[in-house]
């Protein structure tokens, strides 16, 4: 199985259309997280009707998960927390999304919400237990925010994860936790596209601008995480312990040289959506 993993797009469309084109490439595309720009100058309700006519043409061509992230949240609850409402139409399309677990062959995936207080809080911890109740060999998390005190939440002059995740993980460890949120971490000093928890992998891709996103391909089966980005290829066995610096990747599979040669011919200025 193999995973295209992305988050924090906000609502860039040249990076939405990359990911439709790349998407039939992989048996799972993960979204983890901040498909919405809350200080874009589009409306946030126009926002969020391009952005499922994208989803729609993800789920068309291969499954899909989705997280909400903090710039995804549209609504209050009855409690006056807040959730992002739209997220949980994706169902419709057949996507996974906040609250769901679901399973591929051996390996249980676990969809979860950003939480604004202690009642989505409470509500995600009692989901994770249930998740390990019946949990496979492998346990897949999506959650938006990387733990604390990891270099995939380090923003060059403190930690920005959240240290609920940091003590689930190490309550439940799972095997890949994946996230998104810090942008700049795998990008600075002390930062990194990639951790180590105890037996669990920790993942966040960053943010770039322009066309492609930065972004994390897992090959479940060969037990390799590779990170494409601006600032270079990596590659990281999972089957090994934790080293570092990762290594660059110096002979590509020929399904990841594929990916590499996905260039959208849509100018920067048009998109698939809204142009």
């Amino acid at each position: 199985m193999r995973c295209l993993v992305v988050a924090d797009l906000h609502y860039s469309l040249p990076q939405f259309d990359w990911l439709v084109r790349a998407a039939p490439l992989f048996d799972l595309v993960v979204f983890a997280g901040d498909a919405l720009d809350v200080g874009s100058i589009v409306d946030f309700r126009a926002q969020i009707v391009v952005v499922q006519k994208y989803l729609a043409m993800l789920a068309s061509s291969t499954r899909v998960v989705l997280c909400s992230g903090n710039h995804d949240l549209d609504e209050r609850s009855p409690e006056g927390e807040k959730i992002a409402r739209w997220i949980s139409e994706a169902r419709s399309l057949g996507i996974a999304c906040d609250g769901d677990s679901f399973t591929i062959g051996d390996t249980r995936f676990t969809v979860c919400p950003w939480w604004d207080g202690p009642v989505v809080r409470a509500k995600l911890e009692q989901q994770l237990q249930d998740a390990a109740a019946d949990r496979e060999s492998r346990w897949i998390w999506i959650h938006h925010a990387p733990p604390a005190n990891s270099p995939t939440s380090w923003g060059g002059s403190r930690f920005f994860g959240d240290a609920e995740v940091e003590q689930w993980i190490k309550s439940h460890q799972p095997h890949i936790v994946l996230s998104g949120h810090v942008h700049q971490s795998p990008f600075i000093r002390d930062g990194s596209w990639f951790d180590r928890i105890g037996e669990t992998w920790v993942f966040n891709a960053g943010h770039q601008f322009g066309r492609p996103p930065a972004h994390i391909v897992l090959d479940i089966d060969a037990g390799k995480a590779f990170w494409l980005s601006a600032a270079g290829d990596q590659v990281i066995d999972m089957g090994s312990s934790l080293q570092r610096p990762a290594a660059a990747i110096t002979e590509a599979p020929d399904w990841l040289i594929s990916l590499g040669q996905v260039v959208d011919p849509i100018p920067e200025s048009r998109s698939t959506v809204a142009g």
